[in-house]
């Protein structure tokens, strides 16, 4: 039977419940225990599919085409689990859900109400489609306080009613600010928001204080005290240099052993901590470095790019090499002053993205990294700046465009009007935009000889997409014909997946967002053989 544990965050939000969750997960994982992780937003939106990155960040895709909150890459990078569309929802899913339910007279004539009609959709979704897991951590987004919020702790209170206290458990996230004028660490944030839980009818059994410094014996004993938890359930995460150490940070607090002790279960395994302490004391002390651009039009947010923050760390490690990340603002990538601006970047990489804003500056990057040889790797709207960039500059098609961005103009990029996955026609739209993309998982074939085949090792790929505009197969021969080889295409043979360079030490672009399946412990070979190739420049020069 499923224990299943509620992660709560309280003071102010972005404290890390998505990565304190993972690393928990992490920890019972290697106790020998099987667990799934799961999260519900707050927000009306259906899904984050149509929200702006300065937002809410990136979008995270799944094997299975849902788009979902980033802490769902958080959680498939620390367990190397695979997420899946049952394992993400929001308030707008909800509500839609229980109104077309409504319209169609599902509920018989009955008054629709938050409870229990929206309280027991939330409870539904929180134990769908759970089997042979030990544990299932539930991370509820938002702050405690939030009116957004309330259905879903109301949710959680009644479940834990329901499915017995002994098979549930509560984790509570708190910030303990320190105050540099008096020099004090500040608990009473903390006994509020605690406060706030059990006026709702929730009382932590953990409470996971984030802070800056360490917390002294007498601040822990405060909380302890005044919020109603053992002085052991109080645990302390000060803030790591890299993410990747939080595992470990939460072991020397002996989390994983309160949550088994108040399970009153026993570790089937000794915890190995030993892939993170290398992988740590790579990312914070090697010495051999490179430069990496990031080419984009959300650059200003970090979490914009998460994933492929996270993906290109992950290649430096396989390569024994500190990957510094430049942000590069697309818009403001002057023709001009391209060289000045790039002068100290050893490898260029432009992410996927939407929309016509900064694409001359992109197209310019590209073509600063095939003149100058410069190790270069395209990202789905990356790669289709490459194409167009070729077709300009190589082709002399001056008018070369894509029919996203631009009325006229040769469009050697269009709209997908449908394609095919496992005999099922799928349609593209321009109007419905939410769910309307090539989502998730399909297949590719990989040229023989080519580059992205030394790459894989492999003849078939499955990678996960997230997009509604594609290369014009129409043009294959005559880009193939100067230099440009369409190295990777769908079984069927109509949509281009991977292009690159001939006479190029290191020039790709895919279609798909090899990001999403790179772990720390696995590094996906894509960023592996493109970190080793910005770092083989780097020795050469």
């Amino acid at each position: 039977m499923a224990r299943y544990i509620f992660v709560t965050g309280g003071v102010v939000s972005s404290l890390g419940k998505g990565l304190s969750s993972a690393s928990l997960a992490y920890l019972l994982q290697s106790r020998g225990y099987k667990v799934r992780l799961r999260k519900l937003d707050p927000y009306l939106n259906v899904d984050p599919g149509t929200m702006s990155p300065f937002q809410h960040g990136e979008v995270f895709v799944t094997d299975d085409g849902a788009e979902t909150d980033l802490d769902l890459g958080h959680y498939e990078r620390f367990t190397g689990i695979a997420a899946k569309q049952s394992d993400n929802i929001t308030t707008g899913r909800i509500y839609s859900d229980i109104i077309t339910k409504e319209r169609q007279g599902g509920y018989q004539g009955k008054t629709v109400q938050v409870i229990p009609h929206v309280t027991d959709r939330i409870k539904d979704f929180i134990k769908k489609d759970i089997s042979s897991e030990d544990f299932v951590i539930c991370e509820i987004g938002g702050t405690v306080g939030d009116i957004e919020s309330l259905p879903f702790l109301e949710a959680i209170r009644q479940f834990s009613n329901d499915y017995g206290k002994k098979n549930t458990l509560f984790i509570h996230l708190t910030l303990v600010p320190y105050m540099k004028a008096s020099d004090e660490i500040k608990t009473k944030p903390t006994q509020h928001s605690v406060k706030e839980l059990r006026t709702i009818g929730i009382q932590p059994d953990i409470i996971i204080c984030r802070s800056e410094q360490s917390l002294p014996h007498d601040q822990r004993k405060k909380i302890s005290l005044f919020c109603n938890v053992p002085y052991e359930n109080v645990i302390e995460t000060v803030d790591v240099k890299t993410i990747y150490e939080a595992p470990i940070s939460f072991n020397k607090e002996k989390l994983d052993k309160i949550v088994l002790n108040y399970f009153k279960l026993k570790s089937k395994k000794n915890v190995d901590l030993s892939p993170w302490r290398k992988i740590t004391n790579t990312v914070l002390k090697t010495k051999p470095s490179v430069n990496i651009g990031i080419i984009g039009k959300y650059v200003n947010l970090k979490d914009a790019y998460k994933s492929l923050d996270e993906a290109l760390v992950h290649g430096g490690i396989d390569n024994n090499v500190k990957v510094n990340l430049t942000r590069i603002e697309a818009d403001r990538l002057s023709s001009n002053e391209i060289k000045k601006n790039l002068k100290n970047i050893s490898g260029i990489l432009i992410p996927g993205g939407f929309g016509k804003r900064g694409t001359e500056g992109k197209i310019d990057a590209i073509e600063f990294a095939r003149n100058f040889k410069i190790p270069f790797l395209g990202i789905c709207y990356g790669m289709q700046m490459a194409v167009i960039e070729f077709a300009r500059n190589v082709l002399k098609i001056k008018k070369a465009t894509s029919s996203e961005f631009s009325k006229s103009g040769e469009n050697i990029i269009g709209l997908m009007s449908e394609w095919n996955k496992s005999g099922k026609i799928y349609k593209g739209s321009v109007k419905e935009l939410g769910g309307t993309m090539r989502l998730g998982l399909y297949e590719a074939k990989l040229l023989e000889n080519s580059l992205i085949r030394k790459i894989y090792k492999s003849k078939i790929i499955k990678e996960r997409h997230r997009h509604r505009y594609e290369v014009n197969i129409d043009y294959k021969s005559r880009f193939e014909n100067r230099g440009l080889i369409f190295s990777g295409i769908s079984p069927d043979n109509k949509l281009p997946e991977v292009i690159e360079l001939k006479n190029h030490p290191w020039f790709i672009g895919v279609q798909f967002h090899p990001e999403f399946k790179s772990r720390p412990l696995n590094p996906h070979p894509l960023f592996s053989s493109f970190i080793k190739a910005v770092k083989t420049k780097n020795e050469k020069y």
